[in-house]
C-alpha cells in the first residue's frame, strides 16, 4: 500500500540506530521489557510450539516516547489501564486487533489505534507484525489541551480507538510522524530542551487536530470564539498569584472590570468560573509538586495547605476527580 511503503521503506524507519533497543525470545523478558517502558502487562503467546522474537527500538523525549516494536508471533497484550499515558499505535505490516471499551477495532497499515489512558484494552498481535508507538504522558496531553481551551477540562480526554491513516488527517498525522522520526534518527545527542519542547507541542497539537475525541468540537469552536483581554489578563493574574489568598474582587479590580462582568466573560469564554478555574490551577500545582517530592520529606498535608486547601477531605476528592487518583498515590510514584 502506499501509506505503508511512505512511512516503512523511504524513511529509514528499519535502522532507528540511534534508539535504544531490546531482543529477546524469551517471553517473560519481553513482557518485563514491556513493564519498564509502559506499564505492568499481561503477555501470553498463542502459539507455543514457535519462539517469540520480541524487538523493540524506543526513544524518550520529556513527556512522548518514540518506537517501533515486533512480537514476532502471535500473542496478547492485556495492560489493563494506562493511567499515566496514551498510546498510539501505527502497524507497518501486518495487523492487530484491538478491544476497547466495548468495541473492537481491526488495525492495520491504514488503520491506526489510540488507547486512552483510563479506559481497559487488550491487544491481539498478529503474526509478523510490525508498528511504530507514540506514547504520550496524560499531563502533558491534558495541559496542552487546557491551553487550547482556555478553560478547565471537565472530564477526561477520551480518543475514538480507531485511527485511520488513509484519510486528509491520518495522512497529515503520518507525515508528522515521518518527520519526527527522521529528526531523532539524526540527533544522536541529547535533544536540546528548546527543540524537545517544540517537539512535544507539535506531536500533542497534531494528535489533538488529526484524531477525533471527546473535546474535537470544542476546540473547533474556540478557533471562532475570541475571548476579550480582560478574561487573558485575569488568567494570567490567577496563574501568576495561585499561592496567594486572592479573591473575585481582586481578579476583577486587577483587570479593571466589575465582578459581574468577571463571572459573565468567564460562563461564556472558558465554560466555568473565576474560581473555579483559580481551583484548577491550584490542583494542578499541587500534582506538580506532588510528582517532585520524596516520599517522607514531602507530605500531601503541606502541600495541600500551601496552595490553599484548607479542607483535606474536600480536596482529596476535587483531586480524585481531577486525576483519577489520590494526592498519596501521586506522592508515592
Amino acid at each position: 500500500m502506499q501509506l505503508q511503503e511512505l512511512s516503512y521503506e523511504r524513511n529509514g524507519l528499519v535502522g532507528m540506530g540511534s534508539f535504544e533497543r531490546f531482543q529477546t525470545q524469551d517471553l517473560e523478558e519481553a513482557r518485563s521489557w514491556g513493564e519498564r517502558v509502559f506499564c505492568e502487562n499481561e503477555l501470553r503467546s498463542l502459539d507455543t510450539r514457535k519462539p517469540v522474537d520480541a524487538r523493540m527500538y524506543y526513544r524518550r523525549l520529556n513527556g512522548i516516547g518514540v518506537g517501533r516494536m515486533s512480537y514476532g508471533g502471535e500473542v496478547t497484550i492485556e495492560p489493563g489501564l494506562l493511567d499515566s499515558f496514551y498510546l498510539i499505535q501505527m502497524p507497518l505490516c501486518g495487523m492487530e486487533r484491538i478491544e476497547c471499551g466495548g468495541t473492537t477495532t481491526h488495525s492495520s497499515p491504514v488503520m491506526g489505534s489510540v488507547l486512552n489512558a483510563h479506559i481497559p484494552a487488550r491487544i491481539r498481535h498478529g503474526e509478523r507484525t510490525e508498528k511504530l508507538i507514540i506514547r504520550v504522558d496524560r499531563d502533558l496531553l491534558e495541559r496542552h489541551c487546557r491551553q487550547h481551551l482556555g478553560g478547565a477540562l471537565q472530564q477526561r480526554i477520551a480518543f475514538d480507538t480507531a485511527m485511520p491513516l488513509d484519510t486528509v488527517s491520518g495522512q497529515r498525522w503520518m507525515r508528522t510522524m515521518n518527520w519526527l522520526l527522521e529528526t531523532l534518527q539524526a540527533e544522536c545527542s541529547p535533544v536540546s530542551p528548546l527543540l524537545s519542547a517544540q517537539i512535544e507541542q507539535m506531536v500533542v497539537t497534531m494528535l489533538l487536530v488529526c484524531q477525533s475525541h471527546n473535546y474535537t468540537r470544542a476546540l473547533c469552536e474556540d478557533v471562532r470564539t475570541v475571548a476579550p483581554a480582560f478574561i487573558r489578563r485575569a488568567e494570567q493574574f490567577i496563574e501568576d498569584r495561585a499561592q496567594d489568598p486572592i479573591t473575585v474582587g481582586d481578579m476583577a479590580e486587577h483587570v479593571g472590570v466589575s465582578t459581574r462582568s468577571l463571572f459573565t466573560g468567564f460562563r461564556k469564554y472558558r465554560n466555568t468560573s473565576p474560581m473555579l478555574y483559580l481551583k484548577e490551577v491550584r490542583l494542578n500545582r499541587v500534582r506538580e509538586q506532588l510528582m517532585r517530592g520524596q516520599t517522607g520529606g514531602t507530605t500531601v498535608t503541606a502541600v495541600a495547605y500551601q496552595w490553599g486547601f484548607g479542607h483535606l477531605g474536600h480536596f482529596t476528592t476535587d483531586y480524585k476527580r481531577r486525576f483519577g487518583e489520590s494526592p498519596s498515590e501521586t506522592l508515592a510514584r
